[in-house]
Order: structure tokens, then sequence, then C-alpha cells
């Protein structure tokens, strides 16, 4: 498999992105297009003279995305902008799928206007995987749309449990609506129409409305929510683990020395703790819904993060998700028309 990688996008690209894709190649089977200004991201390979050869090539683009400009109309202007290009390699079946830690906005942009929709899905939805007691929680959407219609919220959660089944083996993923309280009767209007529609699917198992508490106690393995109150849930659920490593710490590093002897025994035990809670481990976030493998990672993501992100993108190529999301699309508007 073949993946392009936007390798300007990014707090620190392209030398965070050229340096996990080195890392990836050594971990995972595939190929890594990177594509950008040829020059740079040489600069950063020279750095690490035993990089395969034969896994990583260079695509050149010598335009940019900023992180201010307005997406739809920076797509459509930088046609040879890193992550415009990295999407057509995609389009036109060059590579299996595209990565970028860019901006969020053009990634969307650039995924609707060169992959599209696929047939019976009205909007993309980002999935992010939240770390929880048992395992991950999918949280979706996560900041494509700020607002979503019920069908939409309905969308998302079709795809969110295919997502969760086949990229990271829960079988059958419970599904759960996100809200201010457990009962049906809890909600806006928006959260109202929605549950009927979750509790009619035949293809997902939806166990309800859940709340926030929900996401970390692992209640359900899928949680869909509008994007603007999941991206709050997402950068809250980021800052609040990032604040409690750093106040362990602190308090480990300014208590006696019994409890420092006790930090020790504990050592290994605190390393696996920042490693769950760590976004780094899971790397990207897949934008589920455009024709094609679309994967976004943190702007600020680091060289660890693209590697991981790499490999949910081979498992998203090798389990075929987008083609199981369609199929799930037609068998639930073919339930649709049965009613009718």
């Amino acid at each position: 498999m073949k993946i392009a990688i936007d390798a300007m996008g990014g707090d620190d690209a392209p030398k965070e992105i050229v340096l996990g894709a080195i890392e990836a190649t050594e971990q995972f089977d595939c190929e890594l297009v990177l594509v950008g200004d040829k020059e740079k991201i040489n600069k950063v390979l020279a750095t690490k003279p035993n990089w395969n050869r034969n896994k990583i090539s260079i695509y050149h683009a010598d335009e940019v995305i900023e992180m201010g400009e307005h997406p739809g109309a920076a797509v459509r202007r930088k046609k040879n902008s890193s992550i415009v290009v990295a999407t057509r390699l995609v389009k036109t079946g060059e590579c299996d799928a595209v990565l970028s830690a860019g901006s969020t906005g053009a990634a969307v942009a650039a995924a609707l206007l060169g992959l599209g929709r696929i047939s019976g899905i009205d909007r993309p939805t980002i999935a992010t995987p939240l770390p929880n007691s048992e395992g991950i929680t999918l949280l979706l959407d996560s900041g494509a749309n700020v607002d979503s219609k019920p069908n939409q919220l309905k969308q998302s959660a079709i795809m969110g449990a295919i997502y969760a089944k086949y990229v990271f083996g829960i079988h059958n993923p419970k599904v759960g609506l996100l809200n201010i309280g457990e009962e049906p009767t809890k909600g806006n209007e928006q959260a109202l129409s929605t549950y009927p529609l979750l509790q009619s699917l035949k293809t997902i198992n939806f166990i309800g409305n859940v709340e926030g508490r929900d996401i970390p106690k692992g209640t359900v393995d899928v949680v869909v929510c509008d994007g603007f109150v999941g991206n709050i849930v997402l950068k809250f659920a980021e800052g609040l683990a990032k604040t409690m490593i750093d106040l362990l710490k602190d308090a480990i590093k300014n208590s006696n020395i019994f409890s420092k002897l006790a930090a020790l025994v504990l050592k290994s035990s605190l390393k696996k703790l920042s490693k769950r809670v760590d976004y780094a481990e899971y790397g990207g976030a897949p934008l589920l819904g455009v024709d094609g493998c679309f994967i976004i990672c943190h702007g600020s993501s680091k060289a660890k993060a693209i590697r991981s992100a790499v490999g949910i993108t081979c498992n998203y190529i090798k389990n075929d998700v987008v083609q199981h999301i369609k199929e799930n699309v037609i068998k639930e508007a073919d339930v649709e028309n049965v009613k009718e």
C-alpha cells in the first residue's frame, strides 16, 4: 500500500512529518510519498542517512495552505499546495490514502473537492479515539461540522460503528448519543430528534443516551455528537490528561524521600498511564464519509504521532473501511425503503 503524506502540514513541518515517516517505514509494510517542498524535505532526510529509499519517495509541491487561510478558497486557489496534491494522488489511484497534520478545514475541503462524498452520506465526520478505562471510545464528530442535523448524526453513528469494528477490532461496538441525561426525553431539539433515528438503525448496537462521564468510563465504544460539542470534549480531554500527568510529576518531585521511593516502585505503572493518555499513541483520526482514506493528524504532531497515524492508515486500507461504509449505508437505505 502507498500513502501520500502532506509533508508541509503541521506546526513542526516538514521536520517532524519526515522523521515520523522514516520511523513508520521501519515498523509498517507500506510505501510513503512525501508531498511538499523537495529541497526542504531532502534537508531533513539528510539528517537520517539510513532512511529506506525503497519505501520513501518525494513528490514536489511548491505551495502550502497556512492555518489562517480560508480553507475552501485556499484549496481552490492553491492547486499545487501539498494537501491538494496529496489528495489528487489518491484520486488518480497513484496512492491509497492521504495523511495530513495541516489545517483541519483545508483537509476537509481538499477531501470533499478532491475525493467527493460516499453516496448516501451528507457530510463527512472526524472520528477521534479517546482512551477510557477499558480501551478506547471513538468520538465523532470531533470537528468537521460544528452544526449537524439529526440525519447526519445518524450517518456518523453508522460510520463510527464500522470504523470501531474493522480498525479497532471491537465486535458489535456499543453506540451512544452524547446528551445531558440518559432518558430519551432529555436534551435539545437536535438530540431529541436524533434519538429515534439511531434507535431505528438495524446495523448498529445503539444503547441510548450517554453523558460526558461515560466516555472515560468506557460505557460505549462509539459516542456521537456534532463537531462543536465533540471538539470541546476532545480539547478538554487532551488538556486534562496532560494536566493530571504534570500534577502527578510535580507531586512526586516535591515530595519527601519515602514518596519518591514509592514513585520509583510505581515508575513502570506511571509510564503505562502516560502512554495510555498520550494522543500520539493513536496518531490520527479518519475523515469518514469521503470516498477514500483520509487521515487527519493533530497540528502539533511530532514524529511519534505521525508514525502511529501511518499505522492507523494501514489498518484502514487493509480492512477496506470505505467499502464497508458503502455497504452499510445501502443496507440502511434498503430498510428505509421497506418501511415506506
